[in-house]
């Protein structure tokens, strides 16, 4: 928009959008559900890989990476989650998100399967030691952990994974056709030198995975 002129491309609202999408098939619009069905817990106990999504109170959203050996999030009930917080870097963004707006959007990823599991809700953080310690990796039970109640739950196509070649092999980019994290952060914050930030990296992932 510029100087009072409105963009005639510019999706305004709903009403603008759905007209410019089209109607919703009727499966597409009856897949979602209320709770956890038997195909989405048999999902989840085979993903090892999901993203979360949040927001702040100011909609400031963030997407953060979790993942660990298959069926790491455990299925309390039907409309329950639990999903453990693993050693990482303590900027802890998703969870100061959560504490000030609580919803949150999940995808789960399967190696080899194309389709995706979607679970949007609500979250709050826990460090009930007792609900944490069935979740516990390489003997360490996790400090903390979100636990998530579903609103609603329902697959998605694997059209984007299978465009993006995503479990294909052949697909896949040599690792030195990219820097190295140490290297990425040595020269975005200027803090260190590559040779040390390298070193830092390489001796995180080695002891502080758990």
């Amino acid at each position: 928009m510029q100087d009072g002129i409105r963009d005639a491309s510019e999706i305004r609202d709903t009403a603008d959008l759905r007209e410019h999408m089209g109607p919703v098939s009727r499966l597409a619009e009856g897949k979602v559900l209320p709770r956890l069905d038997a195909h989405a817990r048999a999902f989840i106990a085979l993903s090892p890989f999901l993203v979360a999504a949040t927001a702040d109170a100011g909609g400031r959203a963030d997407a953060s990476p979790r993942g660990d050996a298959p069926g790491f999030v455990q299925v309390l009930d039907d409309a329950t989650l639990l999903i453990p917080d693993r050693r990482g870097n303590n900027r802890a963004d998703s969870f100061a998100n959560l504490l000030a707006a609580p919803g949150i959007g999940l995808i789960f990823l399967v190696p080899g399967i194309t389709e995706t599991l979607r679970v949007n809700g609500t979250a709050r953080l826990t460090t009930d030691r007792a609900l944490l310690a069935p979740l516990a990796a390489q003997g360490k039970v996790p400090a903390t952990g979100l636990v998530v109640a579903v609103r609603e739950v329902f697959f998605h196509c694997g059209k984007a994974v299978m465009r993006a070649r995503l479990w294909d092999p052949a697909a896949q980019v040599p690792r030195d056709a990219f820097p190295s994290l140490g290297r990425v952060l040595a020269d975005q914050t200027g803090a260190i030198g590559t040779a040390e930030a390298e070193r830092l990296m390489e001796e995180s992932y080695r002891t502080r995975l758990y």
